[in-house]
């Protein structure tokens, strides 16, 4: 019980510190509320995975929605229209790209973000079971173009 205490005040100590200190307040507070939304428990900070061609048309990529344009942003992009998107990149999903696309121009996948992130960290090895066929809401492969 007393570790407890003593760790509970350390951790309040910390934040305080870096609460006093101003340009690391703006960095640790940013980084702090990320990390809360994602490693909550109850959070669901990915709400589903999507299929959607980046970086560029024609190459294929899964990604995870965080929600529609806000702020100012929402002012440019329709949040009916658009959706927010983080793009992990592989084998490690702690870095990516946050993109907003058209949600007309994203297949919402039928695998849970568990799945489908475990399909992006194994660079497709690990495909979900009841997920190995070809989806069928993608259009038809074409050949590739000669060089």
């Amino acid at each position: 019980l007393a570790s407890n205490i003593i760790g509970y005040k350390l951790v309040n100590w910390w934040h305080a510190l870096l609460h006093r200190i101003p340009v690391v307040r703006s960095i640790y507070s940013g980084v702090k509320q990320v990390s809360d939304t994602l490693f909550s428990e109850k959070g669901n900070a990915f709400r589903t995975a999507v299929l959607l061609q980046w970086p560029r048309e024609g190459v294929w990529t899964i990604g995870f929605v965080t929600g529609a344009p806000g702020g100012d942003v929402a002012r440019y992009l329709n949040p009916q229209d658009f959706i927010s998107i983080f793009v992990p990149t592989t084998p490690n999903p702690t870095g990516g790209y946050f993109v907003m696309a058209r949600r007309s121009e994203c297949v919402e996948l039928a695998m849970s973000v568990d799945e489908a992130l475990t399909y992006v960290i194994s660079m497709g090895v690990i495909v979900p079971a009841g997920h190995k066929g070809t989806p069928s809401s993608l259009p038809p492969a074409s050949q590739p173009t000669q060089l």
